[in-house]
C-alpha cells in the first residue's frame, strides 16, 4: 500500500460550479429586459399633453409619422430618410386611401416650423386630415368625475 496520504485524498472537484454562470445568466436577462423595450419601441419622443377627447389605442391599420426633437422621421415606427418622406407617405396613402387621416407623433420641444414642414410633406402625399397626438394631462380623470 501507499503511505503517501496524497494519493487517497484528491484535490480535484467533481462537481460543477453552477455560481458562475448563473451570475452571467442574470446580468444577460437584465441587459436584454433593459434594452429590449428600446430596439422594439423605434421611435420616442415626449408627447405634447392635452385633454384627449377620445381615447384611442395604438393601431397597427393607421399611419402614423413620427419626429423626434432632432428632426428625425418615423413611418410607423420605421425611420425614414427625410429626402423620402413624401414618396413614403404617398406609398402609405396608396395602402388604404379611403382613410385620408395622418396622426402626428411629435416631440414637444419640436420646432413648430420643423413640424409645418412635415405636415407640408403630408399634403403633398394626399393626406387631408391630420392628428396631433398627445398624453393626456395627469389627473384629468379625477376631473371627469366631479
Amino acid at each position: 500500500m501507499d503511505s503517501n496520504p496524497a494519493s487517497k485524498k484528491s484535490s480535484v472537484m467533481a462537481d460543477i460550479n453552477m455560481t458562475p454562470m448563473v451570475d452571467v445568466m442574470l446580468v444577460l436577462l437584465i441587459i436584454f429586459m433593459l434594452i429590449t423595450p428600446a430596439l422594439m419601441s423605434g421611435f420616442t419622443a415626449q408627447m405634447p399633453t392635452g385633454k384627449n377627447l377620445k381615447e384611442r389605442p395604438d393601431d397597427e391599420n393607421r399611419t402614423t409619422l413620427g419626429i423626434d426633437l432632432a428632426g428625425n422621421y418615423y413611418l410607423n415606427k420605421e425611420p425614414i430618410p427625410e429626402d423620402r418622406v413624401v414618396e413614403l407617405l404617398t406609398a402609405e396613402m396608396a395602402r388604404h386611401p379611403e382613410d385620408a387621416v395622418l396622426f402626428v407623433k411629435a416631440d414637444k420641444g419640436l420646432k413648430y416650423v420643423e413640424l409645418r414642414e412635415a405636415m407640408e410633406h403630408a399634403r403633398k402625399a394626399g393626406f387631408r386630415v391630420m392628428a396631433a397626438v398627445t398624453d393626456p394631462i395627469k389627473g384629468d380623470d379625477e376631473d371627469e368625475g366631479k
